[in-house]
């Protein structure tokens, strides 16, 4: 309880959060349809959901709360980006329905953008909420490996992936196993291995190795 009290300072609801709470209670409902995929910009990622019907929408969200608090009236609010980024951290993370206004965090909703992306044809709209809604519960959660996009890649088309994973992943090989990146290796191990004075055959053939497989791998 005590650290749930001492959390709660954090967690509280900015005054900018509540701006945006106040401008996302406006969406147009008529917009959205059962099973469609909605995503929306938060932190540094895109979010996403299943609309359910009734303003109510199935997403997989990151939340630090259930880990420190049994209350379940505080869990049940608005995940402010604070409780989702440390939820991120802490890898504590579970399947929810939210109003529409809640899940948008004030953003603007892009509907089933996914369709033009996937090559796979969405399943049908009842099939897609009663997946998203088996779903419901708490999640072993992956920031790479299963996230929001996992969750609604699979409710919609029927495989879990992220294209968001994928460009990540993309640009950190493009950076990492870089000839650059092999360069600025050997030059490191070269200069650590002087400063120290540990330049034995097995070092320098360690820095050598390490070196070539970056190399190999640009």
């Amino acid at each position: 309880m005590f650290l749930y009290q001492l959390l709660s300072f954090f967690f509280a609801t900015s005054k900018k959060e509540e701006e945006e709470e106040e401008r996302g209670s406006g969406y147009d409902l008529s917009q959205y349809k059962r099973g469609d995929l909605l995503e929306v910009p938060r932190t540094l990622f895109t979010h996403f959901g299943i609309y359910l019907g009734d303003g109510r929408v199935a997403h997989l969200i990151p939340d630090i709360l259930p880990v420190v608090t049994g209350n379940k009236a505080a869990v049940a609010k608005m995940v402010t980006n604070n409780r989702l980024l440390l939820g991120v951290v802490a890898k504590a993370a579970s399947v929810r329905v939210d109003s529409l206004r809640d899940f948008a965090y004030g953003s603007p909703v892009l509907v089933n953008r996914m369709d033009g992306v996937c090559k796979q044809p969405p399943l049908d709209a009842d099939e897609v909420a009663r997946r998203a809604e088996k779903l419901l519960g708490a999640v072993a959660y992956s920031l790479l490996w299963y996230n929001c996009e996992h969750y609604v890649m699979y409710c919609r088309y029927g495989m879990a992936i992220s294209y968001q994973t994928y460009q990540f992943c993309t640009t950190v090989r493009k950076i990492v196993c870089s000839r650059t990146s092999s360069y600025v290796t050997a030059l490191c191990g070269a200069v650590v291995l002087l400063y120290l004075g540990c330049a034995t055959p097995i070092t320098i053939l360690a820095t050598l190795l390490l070196s070539f497989t970056i190399w190999m791998a640009a």
